[in-house]
């Protein structure tokens, strides 16, 4: 029996983006003379929402203004350094059209922002294959809380327990897992080891099949 939908994250998950986020919080960080460790992205910047990672940079409840401005600063340096790299995770069309042809409903579930959710379709030609987009202008809680999984299943009128979700932060398998669904996660950004909860652990798309999801249901 297949899922009743599949909900990805986008960050980490369709594209293999997330070292262009490490560099791009480098150089911000690098502008507000602060240190910056892969260990603190991979900690409390990963998969969370942008007003929630720079309260926690500046140690204070950021306005929206603020908040705003710090946000388009740094991603719009990120999209200068992804663009000329930027390309699906390893065999994704394939299995986006495996699911489409199970007639799967899919959705994203990402904590980004517009203009990087936009950047990608710009890129990469998938926008069809996905019924909704659930981001995080549509969610008052980041992950790991579970809204943003929650708002996802229900915007294909799927059953979240009968969801299956692809992360590849720790915060986002929390989050899928609070909202009841199996976690498929990728190694992109943490290592196996690190990807505490997880149901199936894959390096990428080429090691995931129909079968598998339907094993994972059981």
């Amino acid at each position: 029996m297949y899922p009743q939908a599949v909900i990805f994250d986008l960050d980490g998950t369709l594209i293999d983006n997330n070292a262009y986020h490490i560099k791009a919080f480098k150089a911000f960080y690098d502008k507000i003379g602060k240190p910056f460790t892969i260990e603190e992205y991979k900690q409390h910047i990963n998969g969370r929402v942008n007003r929630e990672i720079f309260d926690y940079v500046f140690n204070t409840t950021l306005s929206p203004e603020q908040s705003e401005a710090y946000t388009n600063e740094k991603e719009g340096l990120y999209r200068e350094l992804y663009a000329a790299h930027i390309k699906p995770i390893d065999g994704l069309i394939d299995f986006l059209e495996a699911l489409e042809q199970a007639k799967i409903p899919k959705a994203i579930a990402t904590s980004g922002v517009i203009p990087n959710i936009n950047f990608m379709f710009e890129h990469i030609p998938i926008r069809n294959y996905f019924h909704s987009v659930i981001d995080s202008t549509q969610i008052t809680i980041g992950k790991p809380h579970p809204e943003i999984f929650l708002k996802a299943a229900l915007s294909v009128n799927a059953v979240p327990s009968e969801c299956i979700a692809f992360e590849d932060s720790v915060a986002g398998i929390k989050s899928a897992k609070a909202a009841g669904m199996k976690v498929v996660v990728l190694t992109t950004t943490h290592t196996a080891d690190e990807m505490k909860g997880a149901d199936l652990v894959i390096k990428d798309y080429t090691e995931i099949s129909l079968t598998k999801l339907r094993e994972l249901q059981v």
